[in-house]
């Protein structure tokens, strides 16, 4: 019987964290359902014991029922029959378990039948899953659409499609087209109010999309005639039991593959408006990108969990000249490295997910009554903190997943490139983390503000006051001087007065960031637990080195270099 929660000590520790008693308090207003619902909590100590037996069951049926499926599912995959998606056999026993466990409908409130859980344990177990398969996770995570439905849709639209989603219907979000990828305000979906029927059609197509054969679908559609841009597009959900749209493929992508990417054709399809119309990219879609790139980080992260351990067996059970090879110095110093890039994506996945959290229950509490004073300041902050920290984990943990995916396979040899191992899957899976949901390069664009804001540069000082434990005393000053020379190179950037040259220099910046954040944060988790000691010290050497090479490359960097660069655009080859 294997248990991905109960294997995995990093898991335990983050859902321990002090701050989670701020968010049970908040999450479960008062324990108000405790009257109302046998399963609701009573008290703190109630809600955590509940929250750890949820996560144990999630995580038996991630290590005996998904991660078992994973090798027949990457084989299989799914088919078009009939303009309908069929899942591949594993695919749909991986859903027939998680819907007899009860883990759909996460986190929706109790009297949608949802279980209430904190987006901590949603994100958690969207880790535990993609661990096991992630393109299961892509299926299974979408029901955070349903999120988006109970922030932003009418308490109609709510009580219909809710309940579904917490009985194990699946969910999609409907947004590219063939001519708008990245580019969402170039989306051309009509959708057209019919008096007659009294209800929105949809006409149109939609590609790349994933799980886009899903029971309920979020649809960014051209609602207003005669436009071209952002304003002219407003959020609907269809509702698939009407049959209005077709399945015309499924990409035949590099990984995966148990996820079916579909592009889908909308002819007069029955759809209801989300919120406000001319808000769809403006406000929902954004909800959900920065929904869907938290769960990127706990996709990437699990895939980093999957990578190491399979690393780490193969080295302790693969012989080389009479011993197993991770007694060799060039193995051990890789899975060190790779275990201090695991829990330094963790640390950042889980330090993100409190921030959002924090936000997102201050704003369903003001849906119910007007925030006291304090509240709306503390709302604020974390809305920042997590507008900041969202982009830059989907950037570090997509990065960090590709490089533990591509050092576990080169432990594993010649070996690691035929399909009977496991890592051939993990490493082609990873490759998409750091594309889909917004590149690496358009994180950057979304973080690079908060460079010149000093959002980062404000947090880290934050920690920079915590006390450093007495162990790891000496990694103080490393840090102090990491930052200070993160702020000699915004400094130089910023006084240019050139976004061209701020955007040149935009990933060297955020990455030094990313780096001190990520060393201060497993710094003071060795505070708490002796199992990050080791952790933190490599990683502030590693992003130390980093900092330092991109801190020299931007002190040494003239306004000629962006114009000797841009010269590549005058080559024809």
């Amino acid at each position: 019987m294997a248990n991905f929660f109960l294997d995995n000590r990093d898991l335990q520790f983050h859902l321990d964290h002090p701050l989670m008693r701020k968010i049970v308090e908040l999450k479960e207003r008062g324990f108000a359902d405790r009257d109302l619902y046998d399963y609701a909590p009573a008290d703190y100590d109630d809600a955590m014991d509940s929250y750890r037996r949820v996560m144990e069951i999630m995580g038996e049926v991630c290590g005996d029922v998904i991660a078992p499926n994973a090798e027949e599912v990457d084989t299989v995959g799914p088919k078009v029959v009939d303009d309908r998606v069929v899942y591949a056999p594993g695919t749909a026993q991986n859903i027939e378990a998680i819907t007899k466990a009860g883990l759909f409908g996460m986190t929706l409130p109790r009297k949608y039948e949802g279980l209430n859980l904190p987006l901590v344990c949603f994100v958690m177990a969207n880790e535990m899953v993609s661990r096991g398969d992630t393109g299961f996770e892509n299926i299974w995570g979408l029901q955070d659409c349903a999120e988006t439905l109970n922030e932003f849709a009418s308490e109609e639209i709510k009580a219909e499609f809710l309940p579904r989603v917490s009985r194990g219907e699946t969910c999609a979000m409907d947004l590219t087209e063939p001519d708008a990828g990245s580019d969402l305000q170039a989306v051309m979906l009509k959708a057209t109010w019919d008096e007659k029927r009294g209800t929105w059609l949809l006409n149109g197509v939609k590609r790349f999309i994933t799980n886009g054969d899903a029971e309920i679908s979020l649809v960014l559609a051209r609602s207003e005639e005669g436009t071209t841009d952002a304003r002219g597009l407003s959020m609907f959900v269809y509702d698939k039991a009407s049959n209005c749209t077709k399945v015309r493929r499924i990409e035949n992508k590099l990984g995966i593959k148990g996820s079916p990417t579909c592009e889908l054709v909308f002819t007069n399809a029955p759809a209801q408006l989300v919120g406000d119309r001319k808000m769809g990219l403006i406000k929902y879609v954004m909800s959900l990108m920065n929904a869907a790139r938290l769960g990127i980080g706990a996709q990437s992260t699990g895939l980093s969990e999957a990578a190491y351990r399979e690393a780490l067996k193969y080295a302790h059970e693969r012989r080389q000249f009479g011993k197993p090879i991770i007694e060799f110095p060039a193995m051990y110093e890789m899975l060190t490295n790779m275990k201090a890039k695991l829990h330094g994506s963790r640390a950042l996945l889980y330090e993100t997910t409190r921030f959002v959290e924090i936000y997102k229950c201050y704003e369903h509490i003001s849906h119910e009554r007007k925030l006291e004073a304090d509240e709306r300041a503390e709302q604020k902050a974390y809305s920042r903190l997590a507008d900041a920290f969202t982009p830059l984990l989907k950037l570090m943990t997509s990065e960090y997943c590709n490089q533990l995916a591509y050092d576990s396979l080169q432990i594993h040899g010649g070996s690691g490139y035929m399909k009977d191992y496991p890592i051939q899957r993990i490493y082609r899976d990873a490759r998409i983390t750091n594309i889909y949901e917004g590149t690496s390069q358009l994180q950057v664009v979304a973080a690079i503000r908060h460079v010149t804001t000093g959002t980062y540069l404000a947090k880290i000082k934050e920690y920079e006051a915590l006390p450093c434990p007495t162990p790891l005393a000496h990694l103080h000053g490393r840090l102090v001087a990491m930052r200070e020379a993160y702020e000699r190179a915004v400094e130089k950037v910023t006084a240019m007065g050139d976004a061209e040259q701020i955007d040149f220099h935009a990933r060297r910046m955020v990455e030094m960031a990313g780096h001190i954040v990520i060393s201060h944060l497993l710094v003071q988790q060795s505070g708490v637990s002796e199992d990050y000691r080791l952790s933190a010290e490599v990683y502030t050497k590693l992003g130390e080195a980093q900092c330092t090479a991109a801190a020299e490359y931007i002190a040494k960097s003239t306004a000629a270099d962006v114009n000797s660069f841009k010269s590549v655009l005058d080559e024809y080859l």
